[in-house]
């Protein structure tokens, strides 16, 4: 079967009464789930499997996938309006979703997002339905030496997410870490840097240190800044139209960050986290004024959310085709799947098409409907900063803890929260940048993996990093990122010193 009447037979699932109510059940419940701080779709997803045993299985998947998606698409809101992530997806998004709604634009903010996570997902879902038994066997061929030197790649982005000083980026880098070895060894068993806590031995979830590094020390900041003049310019909303300049410079990240994002997302591990912040890194060393990131950038807010947006369609891809789950909701999603008696695999488009295509065909509705959804809702919305300080800090603190104790239901994890909101803050107050510490915690527990597996494959050789074609194109990119801004800040300085002489 074709991909073209693959795909007219997924619409007639999709478009059916049942999947188009399936379809706008999942993608609501996704978007308010994203909303809320620290709520994530696996957990909605988890609780949603003993609901629909015994339905229809393409239906059910279906509603699944729209919550999925329809998460990463609303976990933007408390990002920007809040500086606390909805999901981890949308990390990167108050990078520059914040600072331009603490300048009285966050209808503009929440405008931007809405556009460019449709843009992302209704492109990436085209790519998915024209490319996804090929792109199977290119997640496949990354192993270990290529996701390592993948996670290098995005590595060398430290430097352009420094807020000034370089030598404070790679401090909070390497702060990153160093927490994301806590717990216990993934290859030998042992415990690390637990001192001897049981409740570490899991690690730290990345959702705690997120909230705690954003959205708590934003409370203790806006708490101690009784004053801030940016607080009054928050609560003016702004206008939801886009001008001509905006939509100019929202093409190119949009264009990119679709293709780049989906091929990301279709490698299994790597996701939409992932994808969001190499997705932002990318935009901001190919733009002409890097120095407006993070003040409120128009392509800081386009970049990530296509990218994340794009990431989840790119997902489906090693789940549908080989069975792989991509992240960790599609690990859950998975699971539904062989709960409803289903194996995804290489089979699955042949024996069960109507499912295969039904999914897909759903994902093109799906983003229409929250288009549909979400624009108009904008101004209601962005009204959560209308509410008084006092109240809207109760409510992030109080939405905060809920979205951390639904992750674990242990009271240990409110701690850790804490413990990361007085960091958050006094890496504020001393003007180091959070990103690279989000950044090296990402990346460094995948890197380290990927770096032993690769010498135990070898029995300790490095020769087996530059065997592989894609890893040496790998290596060859991330050495060119790295030198690049270092040859061009040389040269500046260079010219800088030519003009004092002059």
């Amino acid at each position: 079967m074709d991909a073209f009447s693959g795909l007219l037979q997924g619409f007639q699932v999709a478009l059916s009464w049942e999947g188009i109510l399936f379809v706008l059940i999942g993608v609501v419940a996704g978007t308010f789930i994203g909303m809320m701080p620290g709520l994530g779709p696996i957990s909605a997803i988890a609780v949603m499997i003993p609901i629909t045993y015994g339905m229809n299985p393409t239906l059910a998947l279906v509603m699944m996938a729209g919550v999925y998606y329809g998460a990463i698409f609303g976990g933007s809101t408390s990002s920007i309006l809040l500086n606390a992530p909805g999901v981890s997806g949308t990390v990167a998004t108050a990078f520059d979703g914040y600072p331009m709604a603490q300048q009285g634009k966050a209808g503009k903010a929440l405008a931007i997002a809405a556009i460019s996570s449709f843009t992302g997902g209704t492109v990436s879902v085209i790519l998915l339905m024209l490319f996804a038994p090929a792109l199977s066997a290119v997640a496949v061929a990354f192993g270990p030496t290529e996701y390592f030197a993948l996670m290098l790649l995005g590595l060398t982005a430290i430097s352009s997410l420094a807020d000034g000083s370089t030598i404070k980026a790679l401090l909070s880098a390497v702060v990153g870490f160093m927490v994301v070895t806590i717990g216990i060894d993934g290859q030998t068993g042992t415990p690390r840097f637990t001192f001897g806590s049981p409740q570490l031995l899991d690690g730290l979830d990345f959702l705690v240190i997120a909230l705690g590094l954003f959205a708590l020390a934003e409370v203790c900041f806006l708490i101690l800044n009784r004053k801030d003049r940016s607080l009054e310019n928050q609560a003016n909303i702004g206008s939801l139209k886009l001008t001509k300049e905006d939509f100019k410079e929202m093409k190119g990240p949009m264009s990119r960050q679709s293709f780049l994002g989906f091929i990301l997302g279709v490698l299994p591990g790597a996701g939409a986290t992932i994808a969001s912040f190499i997705g932002y890194i990318t935009e901001k060393k190919i733009a002409k004024n890097p120095e407006e990131f993070g003040k409120g950038s128009v392509k800081g807010i386009a970049a990530p959310e296509t990218a994340n947006n794009a990431a989840t369609s790119g997902a489906f891809v090693p789940l549908l085709s080989l069975g792989i789950p991509g992240s960790g909701t599609t690990a859950v999603i998975l699971g539904a799947f062989l709960v409803l008696g289903i194996q995804p695999g290489p089979l699955l488009m042949t024996d069960q098409p109507e499912i295969f295509w039904g999914i897909i065909a759903s994902m093109y509705i799906g983003n229409v409907f929250l288009l549909i959804l979400n624009l108009p809702l904008v101004p209601y919305i962005a009204k959560v900063l209308l509410i008084p300080r006092p109240m809207l800090i109760s409510l992030v603190i109080m939405f905060s803890i809920i979205g951390v104790y639904t992750i674990s239901f242990n009271t240990f994890d409110l701690y850790v929260l804490l413990v990361f909101g007085v960091i958050g803050f006094m890496m504020r107050l001393f003007s180091f940048p959070a990103p690279p510490f989000i950044l090296a915690f990402i990346l460094g527990g995948m890197m380290e993996q990927s770096l032993r597996q690769s010498l135990t494959i070898s029995n300790g050789s490095w020769r087996i990093f530059f065997e592989s074609p894609i890893s040496i194109s790998l290596f060859i990119v991330a050495l060119l990122s790295f030198a690049i801004p270092l040859f061009k800040q040389k040269k500046k300085l260079a010219a800088q010193d030519q003009d004092v002489d002059t």
